[in-house]
């Protein structure tokens, strides 16, 4: 083998990596937005919310809603197709926590009409800078929006760290979501910075991937332990 065949290989398995990650990425992000199925299951089965919170699953609406008007504005098939998934599954989840959620729950965090509020100003927001603005314009105003309720998606099962450092008790995090996001953000992270070049793409991934890793460490440090409140 030559040298000039020895340095190519590593920028041939590179590229290789890139391409393969552009292909999952979109089939992981759909995972994702289907890896509190097990959560919310559980959560028609005992008809109650226990300490979990609302954020992730109102966050995913609205982030599914921006991504799906940012990959609309691109005409990027590969952000589109996920995030309808991810709007429409949202939808459902919220409902399924809605409908066994105390009414007067302050800890989601903030309200129930709080979500459906932020939810309600986002959407309505979105659509106004669609049909005002120009194309590029539109999309990049979106898609730091986007970055924006991405972050919060990805970090909201992190809300209930002070309950998770007060009972001992790491139950409170999905775990599935958890390693659903890490898969998912590694992905997008490569392709977005490799062959898509967007900052909107990876930026957001990169944080995601960090917060997945700080939630999967209080997981493994205290488990789903029995979540008894210090006397």
């Amino acid at each position: 083998m030559s040298s000039i065949d020895s340095e190519q290989e590593p920028v041939t398995m590179i590229a290789a990596l890139v391409s393969l990650s552009g292909k999952i990425a979109p089939i992981a992000a759909i995972a994702v937005f289907m890896a509190p199925i097990p959560t919310i299951r559980q959560i028609s089965a005992t008809r109650s919310v226990g300490s979990m919170p609302l954020l992730p699953y109102s966050s995913m609406i609205a982030n599914g809603f921006l991504w799906f008007v940012y990959g609309a504005l691109l005409e990027e098939q590969a952000v589109i197709i996920p995030n309808t998934f991810g709007m429409l599954l949202g939808a459902i989840y919220f409902a399924v926590f809605r409908q066994h959620c105390p009414k007067l729950a302050s800890n989601l965090p903030g309200s129930l009409h709080n979500h459906i509020q932020a939810i309600a100003m986002i959407i309505g927001t979105t659509m106004l800078i669609y049909f005002i603005l120009p194309t590029k314009s539109a999309a990049d105003l979106i898609g730091k929006a986007g970055v924006t309720i991405c972050m919060i998606m990805f970090a909201s099962p992190l809300v209930a760290l002070k309950a998770v450092l007060d009972t001992k008790s790491a139950k409170s995090i999905p775990l599935p979501f958890t390693l659903a996001c890490l898969l998912n953000c590694a992905l997008w992270s490569i392709f977005g910075l490799f062959e898509m070049k967007d900052f909107n793409i990876y930026f957001p991934n990169l944080v995601g991937f960090a917060c997945g890793l700080a939630q999967l460490a209080l997981k493994l440090i205290y488990g789903d332990g029995p979540a008894v409140l210090p006397k």
